[in-house]
């Protein structure tokens, strides 16, 4: 998975569901079994696990990955058929909503959730920002090996520029503490060995920096990570609770939605959304507009006309 240069989070994804169909299969090698285990497992995720139809696709992906490409035991045409997914539209907040969510948080979470609603940013992408992905200048973000290790470049809001300098100040001043313990930031393997010493330089350090220092998950090398998501989703929730909206289904995606949901209200055609969202089919911006009631396109109900 490293040679065909996989991220660590796939990779982890993958090992994860080959354990589980070893494990389900009472621990029998992959090499003796086939097609007909793996869709006998894939039914047991549906049936009995419940599992939602995109976890059992990340499932398929990650045997078919272990016998078509690892094992050269090509599983062939499986004859399987999905569970169903319905059609769900994402819960969205209105701006008055966020502005109260926001409003009951401080410092570096405020700021996280703030990006995420006023860029578009997913969590990870937000978390794994360093001082070079910030243009004060052009106004934008540079998202880096985003979904599907793609890089797009996003708006960002002047509203932001002072909080943003003074947690870039924070986290510069961390990594001169750490450069005198020779760590620095994790760099991605190729470039830690053809730059050495690019801990050392600003540009490279994140913006929201972990708490502690811990050894890189390829390299081994001691250095400090990004901020663990774990981290501003705790946040969240008691932002939520405290602004008294612990009815609506709040997640760190939810900004995101509110985000897109927010220009299309406003009026921007749904191409540039796709490009800021990162989407690859404009389909999958196409769902946001069904969020959006009569207030897109100028929609109205026909009954308005007559009461």
């Amino acid at each position: 998975m490293r040679v065909r240069g996989m991220s660590i989070r796939t990779e982890k994804t993958y090992i994860y569901w080959i354990r589980f169909f070893i494990r389900y299969n009472n621990c029998r090698h992959p090499s003796e079994m086939g097609a007909t285990e793996v869709v006998r497992f894939l039914g047991y995720l549906a049936t009995e696990r419940h599992v939602a139809v995109n976890t059992q696709r990340i499932a398929l992906n990650a045997l078919a990955y272990l016998y078509n490409q690892f094992l050269k035991q090509p599983l062939g045409d499986l004859e399987f058929n999905y569970a169903s997914k319905p059609q769900r539209l994402p819960e969205v907040l209105m701006a008055a909503e966020v502005a109260s969510i926001l409003k009951e948080m401080v410092g570096r979470d405020k700021l996280i959730f703030s990006l995420l609603y006023g860029s578009g940013l997913r969590i990870s992408e937000c978390l794994r920002l360093r001082v070079k992905d910030i243009d004060f200048s052009q106004g934008s973000i540079t998202v880096r090996d985003g979904k599907g290790s793609k890089d797009r470049v996003t708006i960002f809001s002047s509203t932001l520029y002072e909080s943003t300098r003074g947690i870039i100040s924070a986290a510069l001043a961390l990594q001169e503490r750490d450069n005198q313990k020779s760590v620095g930031p994790s760099i991605p393997g190729v470039l830690a060995k053809k730059y050495p010493s690019a801990y050392r330089q600003p540009a490279w350090m994140y913006l929201f920096p972990s708490n502690s220092i811990s050894r890189h998950p390829v390299t081994g090398v001691l250095c400090r990570h990004h901020l663990h998501d774990s981290v501003p989703r705790k946040a969240l929730k008691k932002a939520v609770v405290a602004a008294k909206l612990a009815n609506k289904r709040v997640s760190c995606h939810t900004f995101r939605h509110s985000f897109a949901t927010e220009l299309l209200r406003n009026g921007r055609d749904i191409r540039t959304v796709q490009e800021l969202l990162g989407h690859s089919d404009v389909s999958t911006t196409q769902i946001y507009t069904h969020v959006l009631g009569q207030h897109f396109a100028g929609l109205t109900s026909p009954l308005d006309a007559i009461t």
